[in-house]
């Protein structure tokens, strides 16, 4: 059957990944030029020890020297000495795994497919409205300020709330941290955004990609920037793969023991004026184990517009228009990002 017939025939529930069926529907197979290669390059991303941030002066400027140019080359980096303990990443990930193991009906108390709300699990990217579906369930909620939206997270399995709080929390302080010395490496200085960042919008998508029998002929996430200042990605195994600028093509993220994974997001592709570019990620499958990845989503505020620096304009101009948080759900309510149509393509000014 065709993908518009097929795609109300896996609701949140009922969808193929969740029952672990021994074959892919069509609805989930995806291109044959966009299907994952069984055995991808490895992506040499640039693995930064943020411990120098609070060193001395030199150490720190070394460390935004290596931040600029992972922003310029890939749009990606990795981070160790980030701050935030084992522990607490590992309870984040046992928390998600606790809430994708409860029984369909009590994670359905929370499905919905309105991308605005605040709290939603559904699977795939839009149930009903993309024309492929994906083979991922996850679980997205505001977090911040933490005591306003806490209360509205699941509060089943036990302590859900309390462990994915804390994971929460301190990642947004080191996104905080890492936005300063962002700033302060094109030029802005460190305080440019700090105001803006920490009254802005944290959102966490925690995603479930089960195994598939046939990972080589669907996807767990259709290739895409986010729309993001920055995302702070915590995985509990090998599955991200990002695009390499240089040769367009695609190449696996190794899981480093106590990394997290950076995204450069189209927000401050904007605020450079082109000079970062967000990375272009997927998300692949494999047919042993479910893979856990936590993204820890950041940006300004709902309504707050993010436009190109002044001081980063130059004689060419703007690049980008300005946009906001809203503006981004607008556009994902509306469109299917499973053709490739990102937001960020919508932002761009023909120079």
């Amino acid at each position: 059957m065709g993908a518009n017939a097929s795609s109300s025939a896996w609701k949140t529930g009922e969808s193929a990944q969740e029952h672990g069926l021994g074959y892919v529907p069509e609805a989930y197979q995806v291109p044959l030029s966009d299907r994952p290669g069984l055995l991808p390059d490895m992506a040499d991303v640039p693995l930064i020890d943020l411990g120098g941030l609070w060193k001395d002066a030199a150490r720190r400027s070394a460390v935004i020297k290596d931040i600029r140019n992972a922003c310029r080359r890939f749009g990606f980096f990795q981070i160790v000495n980030h701050g935030i303990c084992q522990t607490v990443m590992d309870e984040a990930v046992q928390a998600a795994t606790s809430f994708f193991d409860l029984p369909t009906e009590e994670k359905m108390k929370y499905t919905s497919d309105d991308v605005h709300k605040p709290v939603r699990y559904t699977m795939s990217l839009k149930d009903g409205i993309d024309e492929i579906q994906f083979w991922r369930v996850f679980l997205k909620h505001y977090a911040h300020p933490l005591e306003h939206w806490m209360d509205q997270w699941p509060d089943n399995p036990p302590r859900y709330r309390e462990k994915m709080g804390r994971f929460s929390a301190q990642s947004r302080k080191v996104t905080v941290e890492l936005m300063e010395a962002i700033t302060e490496g094109l030029g802005l200085g460190p305080s440019y955004l700090t105001s803006k960042m920490e009254a802005g919008m944290q959102v966490m998508a925690v995603n479930c990609y089960p195994p598939c029998s046939n990972p080589e002929v669907t996807l767990g996430l259709p290739p895409n920037s986010d729309y993001t200042c920055l995302t702070i990605i915590l995985q509990s195994s090998p599955g991200l793969e990002i695009m390499d600028p240089e040769d367009r093509t695609w190449k696996s993220v190794p899981k480093t023991p106590g990394a997290l994974q950076v995204h450069v997001g189209d927000h401050l592709e904007v605020l450079s004026n082109g000079l970062y570019k967000s990375v272009v990620h997927r998300a692949v499958l494999n047919s042993e184990s479910t893979r856990i990845s936590i993204a820890s989503l950041h940006s300004l505020g709902m309504d707050e517009m993010m436009e190109p620096a002044e001081e980063l304009v130059g004689a060419h101009g703007k690049k980008y228009r300005g946009s906001s948080f809203r503006d981004f759900l607008n556009f994902l309510a509306t469109n299917d990002l499973g053709e490739g149509n990102g937001f960020i393509n919508t932002l761009k000014i023909n120079q």
